[in-house]
């Protein structure tokens, strides 16, 4: 159990990019660091530019928590569609053994056509958001994930399908075409206000899903509600 006087948890963000997964962290009371290969000048906390997975091996041990989003291109499914042959690194396997030998509680959040086991999938639904943004996520290190209701969905995506426009209550966050809405709209349907970068926004996950996974880290590492509070 954690001292509750000890100062806030801290979050190791892998694969960061625009801090997505890192402001649900903060959010949930985390001290954040975030690390990726890319410079990411909009990210919104602690941020070291280096190889990720390395990163993990050499100091991940010095966290409380670890989160992981490999590049997801691999599994994506306009992979097998409209980028069908190109060919994009595969860094779950590592990714998962650099975890491993941490010693820590970790999470890795991927595409649901990614090779990660799936103990808790999240929908955008689930956190009244206006984006769908299926994510699965795997834990380890001795964190277990409660599964929260999937939510039926309300609608359809807005946009151009086949030459017909639809309306619905969600937006396509990715590309440009079809009528994938503005970039307030982005913004407002992920959560995310802090970029307004079309690229950013499209790779990032709903700060609302690493925030829910955080408050359950934390109570599980002993830092409840009024220990976050403090």
């Amino acid at each position: 159990m954690r001292n509750l006087a000890h100062p806030a948890l801290k979050v190791l963000d892998a694969f960061c990019c625009a801090g997505g997964a890192g402001t649900g962290y903060h959010r949930a009371g985390f001290d954040v660091t975030g690390i990726d290969i890319n410079p990411q000048p909009n990210y919104p906390h602690r941020f070291v530019q280096g190889d990720a997975v390395e990163y993990i091996r050499e100091h991940g041990a010095e966290f409380d928590f670890i989160h992981a989003s490999p590049p997801c291109q691999a599994g994506c499914t306009l992979t097998a569609g409209t980028n069908k042959g190109r060919v994009y690194p595969q860094l779950i396997p590592p990714a998962r053994a650099a975890l491993e030998s941490t010693g820590r509680p970790w999470v890795m959040e991927n595409v649901l056509g990614a090779p990660i086991r799936r103990d808790i999938t999240l929908c955008g639904e689930m956190f009244g958001l206006a984006v769908v943004r299926h994510r699965g996520f795997e834990a380890g290190g001795g964190l277990v994930l409660d599964q929260p209701e999937h939510r039926p969905h309300r609608g359809r995506v807005a946009g151009m399908r086949h030459g017909k426009w639809y309306q619905g209550p969600y937006f396509a966050v990715y590309g440009n075409g079809g009528g994938k809405g503005t970039v307030q709209q982005w913004q407002h349907a992920m959560g995310i206000h802090w970029t307004a970068d079309r690229r950013e926004l499209a790779e990032a996950i709903p700060p609302a899903y690493t925030e829910l996974i955080g408050r359950q880290a934390a109570a599980q590492l002993g830092a409840g509600p009024a220990a976050l509070a403090a």
